[in-house]
């Protein structure tokens, strides 16, 4: 079986990151991962401040340059490294897979549009789009917003929130025949446990996993649209459970 983080975050690309590529990589190879997806805050979510006095294109290198770092320290650690994005809206957020860097260099134009109009462009070009913990509370969200008709599918499993609004998501998903993702919304490394203890959340990464490696996310995406990746929960003593 081979296990996958589908959603984490490093710093200093996502400003409310707390640990490096080089220890979130170190983390989740010490923790049997075989891959992770780096999905920091696009340039219309909570992006490191620095990033936004730049030229767009320079914004792009700066947002991949923690992915790419990772890509490097993961070559030399035996861990794979993949990209995704993950947009914002109001504290509404999407996790994008399967655009690289060069797509989005080319196409500025997704900062002007809507989010009903942004989501359903990435979809034509390629991407998988995922809504991330779609029930997600907090002060700063003045309400929950659902994108039925502009997204794949959801986050039904995000370890980084409370239960019920995991529950919540999967009901979701359910009524509307999404396709379904899990993962942890690591932002703090192999500090991850320790944080969620303290936010009163169960000490459990989350993720993907598959009985076929995968060596792209064109082979990610094709394996959650087939239906042949299951999500699980692992503890801090690294056991796995498979939620089917």
């Amino acid at each position: 079986m081979y296990i996958y983080e589908t959603h984490c975050h490093t710093s200093p690309v996502s400003k409310c990151g707390k640990a490096s590529a080089y220890e979130t990589v170190c983390f989740y190879k010490q923790f049997g991962y075989d891959g992770i997806f780096i999905t920091n805050h696009f340039l219309d979510g909570n992006i490191n401040p620095e990033a936004r006095v730049l030229p767009y294109c320079e914004q792009i290198d700066y947002y991949f340059s923690d992915y790419e770092e990772a890509v490097r320290i993961g070559a030399s650690a035996g861990i794979k490294v993949f990209p995704g994005v993950e947009l914002s809206c109001k504290g509404t957020d999407f996790l994008i897979f399967g655009l690289d860097k060069e797509w989005y260099k080319a196409h500025p134009e997704i900062l002007e549009m809507k989010k009903t109009e942004e989501l359903p462009y990435l979809m034509e070009a390629g991407a998988l789009v995922i809504q991330a913990h779609p029930y997600r509370e907090a002060h700063y969200i003045d309400h929950i917003r659902l994108f039925p008709r502009s997204v794949h599918g959801v986050e039904v499993i995000n370890s980084n929130q409370a239960w019920g609004a995991n529950e919540m998501a999967e009901i979701y998903a359910e009524q509307y025949g999404f396709l379904r993702t899990a993962g942890s919304d690591n932002h703090w490394g192999g500090n991850a446990f320790t944080r969620l203890r303290e936010k009163g959340f169960r000490p459990e990464l989350a993720g993907m996993c598959s009985d076929t490696e995968i060596n792209s996310v064109g082979d990610f995406i094709a394996g959650v649209k087939s239906g042949s990746f299951r999500s699980f929960l692992i503890d801090e003593n690294k056991k796995i459970t498979i939620r089917e």
